[in-house]
This record gives C-alpha cells, sequence and structure tokens, in this order.
C-alpha cells in the first residue's frame, strides 16, 4: 500500500524541467528581474535544477525539494513586493508558451497562491506596525 498523492494535475518531471529552464531564460533577459537574480545565482543550471525539485515537489508530490522559498527571497534582501507581480505575469506567458492550456492555467492558480503567501511574507519585512511602508 502507497501513501503517495497523486499529482495535483497531469504534469511529467521533463515538463516542469522544460517550462523551469524557459522561464530562467525569460528572466536572465529581462531588464528589471534579470539584476536582482544575478547578484545570486552564479550557478544558472544548479538553480533550475533546485526550483524544478520545488515544483515537482508543490506538484507531483516528489520529496526531492528541502529548502525554503520564503527564507530565501527574505534572505536575498533585493526582493520587493512589486517585484511578484512581474514575476508572475512572466510566468503566465512561459507557461503558455510551453504548455496546453489546461496544464498552464492550473500550474497558474498554484504559482499565483504561493506568490501571494511569498509577497506576504516579503511586505511584513518591509513595513512598519500598523502597515506603514518601510522608506528605508
Amino acid at each position: 500500500m502507497t501513501n503517495a498523492l497523486p499529482p495535483r494535475f497531469d504534469i511529467t518531471r521533463p515538463e516542469i524541467e522544460r517550462v523551469v529552464a524557459a522561464f530562467y531564460a525569460t528572466i536572465r533577459e529581462h531588464p528589471g528581474l534579470g539584476p536582482v537574480f544575478a547578484v545570486h545565482v552564479t550557478d544558472w543550471p544548479a538553480h533550475e535544477a533546485k526550483v524544478a525539485d520545488f515544483w515537482a515537489n508543490s506538484i507531483l508530490h516528489e520529496r526531492s525539494y528541502d529548502g525554503s522559498p520564503m527564507a530565501a527571497h527574505i534572505k536575498a534582501g533585493n526582493v520587493k513586493p512589486g517585484m511578484f507581480s512581474t514575476w508572475l505575469d512572466l510566468f503566465d506567458a512561459t507557461l503558455r508558451r510551453e504548455l496546453e492550456p489546461g496544464k498552464a492555467a492550473a500550474w497558474s492558480a498554484l504559482a499565483h497562491r504561493i506568490g501571494r503567501s511569498l509577497r506576504a511574507g516579503v511586505v511584513e519585512r518591509e513595513t512598519l506596525p500598523g502597515g506603514v511602508p518601510k522608506l528605508r
């Protein structure tokens, strides 16, 4: 008897890896987000493999990812709340290019849920009590 959960939606590990690679090719060229990533990522294949593990864990319920996306984004120090909408727009465009519509929509919905959580974590670090934005 197995206790493995079924995938959230029908997708393969190679499809996940293809989307991640295509997405980061776009990120590296983006004038706003490219420099943010370039400060932290020196080994793109390793970064893409780790992100593919994250998505395989989130979608396929693999147990290949052991990091903390929230901690990584906070630790980076140069990730700002407004960047998440740009990130998600680029990710959605990649999903539409790389996958059939049903898979793209399902993955997009998951990415937006995760993005809201990450953004909230970054926003909490970027505000003073009462929600007043930190200006410095």
